[in-house]
């Protein structure tokens, strides 16, 4: 086993392929790639599970529910607005980063084809 891992942005294996759950769906109908590239147990930080990889979806807009999940986001292409309950949306591009933490609950706008590095604790 390694401790240090590379995050290839552009993975040659097959990703899972998914769709939005129908509860979850408002407009459009996106579809998703997740490149799963890591995951650890973190059990003394009493998180569960650390997962790491590269996710893509195409555009529409979906119910964003956290639970206990943390997210660290890093965008490396497209356009997402992100709109907290009862909050203010924000944009974000490639460049951009940002954290969902647990709790959120709001709405995710893909305006452009995105794809991240995510960081998921939960």
């Amino acid at each position: 086993m390694t401790y240090l891992v590379a995050i290839d942005t552009a993975p040659v294996f097959e990703p899972r392929k998914d769709v939005a759950a129908p509860e979850r769906l408002i407009e459009g109908a996106p579809a998703f790639q997740t490149w799963e590239l890591d995951s650890a147990l973190a059990e003394a930080a009493k998180w569960g599970k650390i997962r790491t990889g590269i996710w893509e979806a195409t555009p529409g807009t979906t119910r964003s529910i956290k639970g206990d999940t943390f997210e660290f986001c890093h965008i490396l292409s497209g356009r997402v607005e992100i709109g907290e309950e009862g909050g203010e949306a924000h944009s974000f591009g490639p460049g951009d980063s940002f954290v969902l933490k647990p709790g959120f609950v709001g709405t995710w706008k893909t305006l452009e084809t995105v794809r991240k590095i995510f960081i998921i604790a939960s």
